[in-house]
């Protein structure tokens, strides 16, 4: 299928899906304290990435982490495309362990490869220069 430039335009890279993850330490401040810190993994998936997906949800009804992202994501428009907040976690203050969220990470690399190889598989992308 070949795209047309708004579609190009909506895969957010020049020769291909561009998507990302991002590992975010929020920090909690109240007055003069900080009170809380938390681990969060957020997604940004492009928005022509993830409409073809979901217009081709059932080709992908046996893959959980798909279908909860198609699930769980909010578009917040042309520049973020949808992002879903895959994971969440209070570290304690003394600095807990970031095992949960780099696995967290690894699993939405994996996924919106998977996502991304669909994509470039099925749609004739433009040449690379």
């Amino acid at each position: 299928m070949p795209l047309t430039n708004r579609q190009i335009d909506q895969l957010w890279g020049e020769n291909g899906p561009y998507s990302q993850v991002q590992l975010i330490i929020e920090t909690r401040i109240l007055d003069e304290q900080v009170t809380r810190v938390f681990a969060n993994v957020e997604t940004d998936v492009n928005p022509f990435t993830f409409r073809y997906i979901k217009k081709n949800r059932d080709k992908f009804a046996d893959d959980q982490k798909i279908q909860q992202l198609l699930d769980h994501s909010d578009y917040r428009g042309q520049d973020f495309g949808y992002v879903s907040l895959a994971y969440s976690e209070q570290l304690d203050l003394q600095g807990s362990s970031l095992a949960g969220a780099q696995f967290a990470v690894e699993r939405c690399k994996e996924t919106i490869i998977k996502m991304h190889r669909f994509v470039m598989e099925n749609v004739v992308l433009p040449p690379r220069p």
